[in-house]
């Protein structure tokens, strides 16, 4: 009688079991469309077994059921899927994004965020996402904290440099600046002619005319003009040239630049830095070691320059940003500058499956998993970030409903269990009838 009693515990605690599995099942089945959720599934084991008496030394244990032993929770890689949010994160491998919120730091796997109101990268539940910011320069610090991603402009940067790539006609006809003197607004005073655009330390563009005159066989003067509305102390609509002395180039026999001089000009730009320096970089000479081809050459074909480019700019606005793999923010703005705004941060941890979940798809510490490892994503183990995409649930529907099946039998068998020691313990009890 005392066995069948067992019996009924025994499938009480089938039923208990199963009612547990079926409730983990039916929270992965609910989270399958949750960004970044982790499926868990539950461990069973044996209870204590109940020695008989006088059944030998070999055997005669009783199970006493089944026992939940924990609910393991799955933290493999769901599938990444590309949204177009420049803010939407993914983490590809191992480790978690750091949030900060009211109750202190939490870890989440889910990449959905946005900007506030402050211009600071967070979670649609406010937590703040936590990284290395930059500071003005664009250089990245150890600075650990929240992530500013807007109000922040580009300061102007002066021109200090302006290279040419082109060539030089070599049948132009020589032209003599002491029989012909140099007039920018006369074409039959230079040969060639081409522009480009500096910028002043306010961000002021200032537009320098180049004229080109062929003096020799080999030789070129160059003379760099702009409108003295740019200058201090200048008149407007009344060309000036930068330079006290032309600059002169030399070439081979064979068109490559052989040596150029007086390649500084000089600026005074109202309200600016005065006294600016720009060096053009015309070429590689070959007097200086080059191979007299890098910049402007003097072959037989029309002159024509195909490439002007100078490492100023004007001040911007930021236009849009984009996430390298390490986590990096880059800032791009509307003068065409890029540069580094901050630097997520990733944690792994060395029992990542114990952390406590708390809810919005966020876990924090607990003594089992061990405390954060930050750093820098792709370094020390760490998943890469993927920007434009987030992290799909790892839980497969298809599994969990098989999942479900099974456990849907072992619960229908346990209570079996327990309505046939029912039905024995009754015929029992009628043996006095």
């Amino acid at each position: 009688m005392a066995s069948l009693f067992t019996s009924m515990f025994n499938g009480l605690s089938g039923l208990r079991a199963n009612s547990v599995d079926l409730s983990v099942i039916g929270d992965n089945i609910a989270n399958s469309n949750t960004i970044g959720f982790k499926g868990s599934r539950v461990a069973f084991e044996d209870a204590l077994g109940e020695s008989l008496i006088g059944s030998g030394a070999n055997g005669g244990q009783v199970g006493l059921g089944v026992n939940v032993q924990a609910v393991q929770r799955i933290l493999t890689q769901g599938s990444l899927a590309n949204t177009g949010v420049a803010t939407d994160l993914a983490l590809q491998g191992d480790g978690f994004f750091v949030m900060q919120g009211p109750d202190g730091q939490s870890f989440t796997r889910n990449g959905q965020f946005t900007v506030d109101q402050d211009g600071r990268l967070v979670s649609l539940s406010g937590d703040r996402v936590q990284g290395f910011q930059a500071d003005a320069t664009g250089q990245l610090g150890s600075r650990f904290g929240d992530i500013v991603v807007s109000d922040i402009s580009s300061p102007p940067v002066a021109t200090s440099s302006v290279a040419i790539q082109g060539n030089l006609d070599s049948t132009s006809a020589v032209i003599d600046p002491a029989v012909t003197p140099f007039d920018s607004t006369d074409p039959s005073t230079f040969t060639f002619q081409n522009s480009t655009t500096v910028f002043d330390s306010l961000g002021n563009p200032i537009d320098v005319q180049l004229f080109y005159i062929k003096t020799g066989d080999n030789t070129w003067d160059v003379r760099a003009v702009t409108d003295g509305g740019n200058l201090t102390g200048g008149t407007p609509g009344t060309p000036t040239e930068l330079t006290a002395t032309p600059m002169q180039l030399t070439f081979t026999t064979d068109g490559r630049l052989d040596t150029v001089t007086g390649n500084t000009l000089t600026l005074n730009p109202l309200g600016a830095t005065q006294g600016q320096s720009v060096t053009l970089n015309l070429g590689d000479p070959v007097a200086g070691g080059g191979t007299g081809l890098g910049g402007l050459t003097q072959f037989a074909s029309p002159s024509a320059v195909s490439f002007v480019s100078q490492d100023g700019s004007a001040a911007g606005d930021l236009a849009s940003v984009r996430i390298e793999s390490d986590g990096t923010i880059t800032g791009v703005f509307s003068n065409g500058v890029s540069q580094p705004l901050g630097q997520i941060a990733v944690a792994t941890f060395n029992a990542a499956d114990q952390l406590e979940r708390q809810g919005g798809n966020e876990f924090i510490v607990t003594g089992t998993s061990g405390q954060p490892n930050i750093g820098v994503a792709g370094t020390g183990g760490r998943g890469f970030v993927v920007g434009g995409a987030l992290e799909q649930s790892n839980v497969d529907v298809g599994d969990e409903l098989v999942r479900m099946i099974i456990a849907q039998r072992s619960f229908q068998a346990n209570s079996k269990i327990v309505s046939t020691a029912d039905t024995l313990l009754g015929e029992l009890i009628n043996l006095k009838r």
